[in-house]
């Protein structure tokens, strides 16, 4: 198969997808309004209700939602083949990822820029709500405390990635002083931060740059982090996310140039009829595995946790949510793309992916620099380089808009149950990062490396999140008589897959004793069925009411 034939049926696809489908759900389903006063205006504070341009927000929100997962979880998930990958990637960011992404975005602006965890109480219930932000908080320590030691790896293994990785936050300082406080157009804050950045990955690959050991960068990122949540999002979070997408979607352009360019041969089988003896079955795992780069229960947190508060004009939730899940996968193609068609043989292939967690960002890496050498000839060191950065800031930008998520779940905490001392942002943010710290280092040692502890129910976590949120979604279309087949449809199929999942690890997990495990998916089990049936039990009585007020009309 061609690897040029595979991307342009991508592309074509998520366009038809974006151009054609999610207008239809704007007009038909969320029927957005140009008129509507957004949060952004109604409670603007200049720190995190903010009326920002589309352009800018949608960097932040794309750069956010797209973390290292859509890289880690599709580098995984060839091993199974790679038209499974492709069709999940593809089907899954058109009709269930876009419209999660765009709904959550949707419903927070319509309820006054709150979490999806905190409208569970309006449409769903008290004790629903308490279950699911229970839930939305273990994913959010999950993230954080994994993705700092993903980015502590990276700046080990990579140390090319250093410079520019850290260059972007003075950029991004600079380009939202420019915007907000000198009134400067977007164009040339844009040009001249690409510049910049693009000289620092050059600079990043020739020059040395000091090395420091895993822990002490895992802390160094927590501190950045803590900072990064409490600075106002026009001076730190959303200039860095709007030049980190620029940044990104040209490192991406280039290697999808250089895949048309060299058009290499997907040397993976389509379906792969050999997998290792540790690689679960197919099904439901592929859907798991894949979860950003798909849908993701983390970007309904983004769309309803940041996005919301930011958004200037409500017809601007299309091209912000449904268009940032399309990003999303456009990077995981690529990853599909450097995984499958940057070695020179399946007997190279078949070498790398050995085992199921053989595969991930190193794949990417290693793929992806083959394919810009070949088809842009490019230096591999350099390509190295680039590829790496991307995962980095992919990774730290999500990081820094989850921390900044945990302290607006624990300000809600402190409002519901009127403890007005955590609403206090500062006392918030620190509960934050302590709690992350605390599983980082408590259950890892010195080394940092704790989230990786409960690592493996991520992605059940993550995809129960989605559904959990589709669920919300699909029950307030039906109390405002809205057609709801178009969120049903996709919460039932996520649902069934996760709950798949989850039991599936339970056994596991008894046959590992593992029983620390084995209790928390029990809990996570626990708690979705409780929400799952007390949704189901509104849903009905919405139903009912909606038909019998249709009599009455």
């Amino acid at each position: 198969m061609s690897a040029a034939f595979l991307a342009i049926l991508g592309w074509v696809a998520f366009f038809l997808g974006y151009r054609f489908y999610s207008r239809w759900i704007a007009k038909r389903i969320y029927r957005l309004r140009a008129d509507a006063i957004t949060p952004a205006h109604t409670y603007e504070d200049g720190i995190d209700y903010v009326p920002t341009n589309p352009f800018i927000l949608w960097g932040h929100h794309f750069t956010s939602v797209a973390g290292a997962a859509p890289i880690v979880g599709p580098a995984i998930a060839v091993i199974w083949g790679w038209l499974p990958a492709f069709l999940w990637v593809i089907l899954g960011t058109i009709f269930i990822g876009g419209v999660h992404d765009f709904g959550a975005l949707w419903a927070s602006v319509r309820n006054q820029g709150r979490s999806i965890g905190s409208l569970t109480e309006d449409v769903v219930g008290r004790r629903a709500r308490s279950l699911f932000m229970i839930i939305i908080f273990l994913l959010l320590l999950m993230v954080n405390a994994v993705f700092a030691v993903v980015i502590a790896n990276l700046f080990v293994n990579y140390g090319s990635s250093i410079l520019p990785a850290w260059s972007a936050i003075v950029v991004a300082v600079v380009i939202g002083y420019l915007l907000y406080r000198r009134g400067v157009g977007l164009l040339w804050p844009s040009l001249g931060g690409l510049a910049v950045l693009y000289l620092m990955v050059y600079l990043g690959d020739v020059l040395p740059f000091p090395q420091l050991s895993a822990p002490i960068w895992i802390l160094l990122l927590f501190a950045y982090a803590f900072v990064a949540s409490l600075l106002p999002v026009w001076l730190l979070l959303q200039p860095r996310d709007y030049i980190n997408s620029l940044q990104l979607f040209l490192a991406l352009g280039l290697l999808y140039l250089a895949v048309l360019v060299a058009n290499p041969t997907l040397v993976a089988p389509a379906f792969n009829f050999e997998v290792p003896a540790d690689a679960p079955a197919i099904v439901p795992l592929l859907f798991v595995t894949i979860a950003c780069g798909a849908i993701s229960g983390f970007h309904g947190l983004v769309s309803s946790g940041t996005s919301a508060k930011q958004l200037d004009r409500e017809t601007d939730a299309r091209f912000v949510g449904y268009l940032g899940a399309v990003g999303e996968g456009a990077l995981a193609l690529a990853t599909i793309l450097a995984t499958t068609a940057g070695f020179a043989s399946r007997a190279e292939w078949q070498g790398f992916y050995q085992s199921f967690t053989s595969g991930g960002l190193s794949a990417f890496v290693q793929g992806g620099s083959t394919i810009l050498n070949t088809g842009l000839g490019i230096p591999t060191s350099l390509a190295t380089t680039l590829l790496a950065v991307i995962a980095v800031l992919f990774a730290g930008t999500t990081m820094d808009t989850a921390v900044r998520l945990q302290r607006y779940i624990i300000e809600e905490w402190g409002q519901i149950y009127q403890l007005p001392a955590l609403t206090n942002r500062y006392l918030a943010t620190s509960l934050a990062v302590v709690s992350c710290l605390i599983l980082a280092f408590g259950a890892g040692g010195v080394a940092g490396t704790g989230g990786m502890t409960i690592w493996p129910l991520f992605g059940t976590t993550n995809q129960l999140l989605a559904a959990l949120t589709l669920l919300v979604i699909t029950v307030l279309l039906v109390k405002l008589a809205r057609p709801y087949w178009y969120t049903l449809v996709p919460l039932v199929f996520v649902l069934l897959m996760t709950v798949s999942s989850l039991l599936l690890q339970l056994g596991d997990f008894w046959s590992k004793q593992d029983y620390f495990l084995l209790g928390l998916d029990t809990l996570i089990l626990v708690a979705a069925i409780w929400v799952v049936l007390e949704a189901a039990f509104v849903f009905n009585r919405a139903r009912m009411e909606a038909r019998i007020q249709k009599v009455i009309d």
